[in-house]
């Protein structure tokens, strides 16, 4: 019978994996740097362009809009229309694609890389249980994405509403699609594909090759999320936040068949 799980040990794998981390420059500067390519320098450039360029004519993609937002935007001034656009709506997909690139990529290497430095063999020699192993590495990989993800976004909201400010005149990052989006969707979205990526990199043998093959299934997810967010940032909160439910339900699904499959055998079987 097996016991409750003992989380002094899963909070001691889990700052073993840190430190380990931080030891390796390909972890953690990729983990660093993209983020803080993707949510302050492009937001910038972006804030900077639809500030100082000249404002087209949005009335026919206002159009497109539900009735609610539509009419919202077009009391505004042209030039607030174009901020409003661009970074309230078209920058969200941002804030699912890094989540899931944080999460996957320590998720590759959470075993994959386990496996590579030649220490998951010790591991599984401690007298510890699987599940407290498998949650270790779930923690892991998705504490950070949730810190980048959060972070991110508070570094976003300050960048824009700066550069903003002189044609704005207000905070209009964050609103209340945008707390749902972050608090609920994003990590809902970097849990499916660290679902995804635990099981990939429990067969793999290195993390490189864990990315190249999850690559398969987690690059369709990103191009998924970039497509849909936008859209999904149009609607109510309410359904925003249903949206977010669904996607924890299947990230739940994923993680909980990974763990059912983590076991000694199987994780031993491919050292």
């Amino acid at each position: 019978m097996s016991r409750g799980v003992d989380w002094p040990v899963v909070r001691a794998i889990f700052y073993k994996d840190v430190l380990a981390s931080r030891r390796s420059k390909s972890v953690y500067l990729p983990i660093l740097l993209v983020p803080l390519a993707l949510l302050v320098v492009l937001p910038a450039l972006l804030a900077f362009f639809a500030r100082y360029a000249q404002t087209p004519d949005l009335s026919s993609l206002l159009d497109r809009f539900p009735g609610s937002l539509s009419r919202e935007l077009a009391k505004m001034p042209p030039n607030r229309q174009l901020i409003e656009l661009v970074l309230g709506y078209l920058a969200a997909p941002l804030f699912l694609v890094v989540p899931m690139m944080v999460s996957t990529a320590l998720a590759a290497d959470a075993l994959a890389g386990e496996k590579e430095r030649r220490t998951l063999e010790s591991l599984l020699h401690l007298p510890i249980q699987m599940k407290e192993l498998f949650l270790a590495k779930i923690g892991f990989a998705f504490i950070p994405s949730l810190v980048v993800s959060w972070v991110g976004f508070l570094l976003y909201a300050i960048t824009v509403n700066l550069i903003a400010w002189p044609i704005m005149g207000r905070i209009f990052v964050p609103n209340m699609r945008w707390g749902v989006l972050i608090v609920v969707v994003a990590p809902a979205v970097a849990a499916v594909g660290l679902g995804v990526m635990v099981r990939v990199s429990a067969r793999a043998n290195s993390s490189q090759e864990a990315n190249q093959l999850g690559g398969a299934v987690i690059v369709p997810l990103i191009l998924a999320s970039v497509g849909q967010t936008s859209t999904l940032l149009l609607l109510a909160p309410q359904w925003i936040l249903l949206s977010g439910i669904v996607i924890w339900l299947v990230a739940a699904i994923l993680i909980h068949g990974g763990m059912k499959r983590f076991t000694r055998d199987r994780v031993a079987s491919r050292l």
